[in-house]
C-alpha cells in the first residue's frame, strides 16, 4: 500500500482499498493481522520524506589526488574549507613519519572519492529542497561486485509523491553530472554498443 491508497471497506472476509491509480484491490481480512505491512502516516505528518539513494562509483576510478589536482579542487566553493582543513590533518600526521618521496604510498593523501564524498554533503546542505532540520549524510558502503556505493540520505521536504520524485531527480541529475568533474567513473553493465565502439578503436 502506499501513501495515497485508501481503505474503503471492511467486511468479515475481506478489506476493499483504493489505489493511488483509482483501481481497487481486496486483501482478506485475515491478511491484514497476519502480514505485513507499511504505514505511511508518520511520513505525512512528519517535515520531511525521506530519501535513501545511492550511486555505484567505478573502483578502477578510484585515485590519490595530486598537488594539481587539489588545487583544481579548491576552486570549488562548496568544499574550499574541507580541502584546506583535511590537508592541514594529514600534514600534521604525515611529518611524524618517515617518508620515502618516490612511493605516494607511504604518505597520506587525500583522494578523489573522499573529496567526492565531502562535495556531495555540502551540496546536499547547500539546497532549500532539504530539510536541514532532518539527519543530512553521505555515506560509502562496501565495495561489491557493482563497485562502490555511495549513498545519499536525507529529508525532502515536498512529501507530496509527484514532487518529491521531481527533488529527488533533480539532485541525482547533479550527483551525476558532478562525478566526472572528480575523475571519478559510474559503474554499469558492459553493453553490446560499448564493446562494439571499443572494437572499432582498436
Amino acid at each position: 500500500m502506499c501513501s495515497s491508497d485508501l481503505v474503503v471497506e471492511i467486511t468479515l472476509s475481506s478489506v476493499k482499498v483504493r489505489n493511488f491509480d483509482n483501481s481497487f484491490m481486496y486483501v482478506p481480512t485475515y491478511g491484514m493481522v497476519a502480514d505485513s505491512f507499511q504505514n505511511w502516516r508518520g511520513m505525512q505528518e512528519s517535515e520531511g520524506r525521506r530519501i535513501k539513494r545511492s550511486v555505484n562509483i567505478h573502483t578502477g576510478s578510484v585515485h590519490f589526488l595530486s598537488d594539481e589536482e587539489l588545487e583544481k579542487y579548491r576552486k570549488i566553493d562548496l568544499i574550499r574549507a574541507y580541502i584546506d582543513e583535511k590537508q592541514k590533518e594529514l600534514d600534521a600526521f604525515n611529518k611524524t613519519q618517515n617518508p620515502d618521496s618516490g612511493v605516494i604510498i607511504n604518505i597520506r593523501r587525500q583522494t578523489n572519492i573522499g573529496i567526492y564524498r565531502a562535495y556531495l554533503h555540502e551540496y546536499l546542505k547547500s539546497i532549500p529542497t532539504i530539510n536541514h532540520h532532518e539527519m543530512t549524510m553521505v555515506r560509502q558502503l562496501p565495495p561489491a561486485d557493482n563497485g562502490i556505493p555511495i549513498e545519499v540520505y536525507a529529508f525532502a521536504i515536498e512529501k507530496d509523491w509527484e514532487k518529491y520524485e521531481v527533488v529527488m531527480a533533480d539532485i541525482f541529475d547533479h550527483i551525476l553530472a558532478a562525478t566526472r568533474f572528480f575523475d571519478l567513473e559510474i559503474f554499469q553493465t558492459t553493453a553490446g554498443s560499448d564493446l562494439k565502439n571499443l572494437s572499432m578503436k582498436l
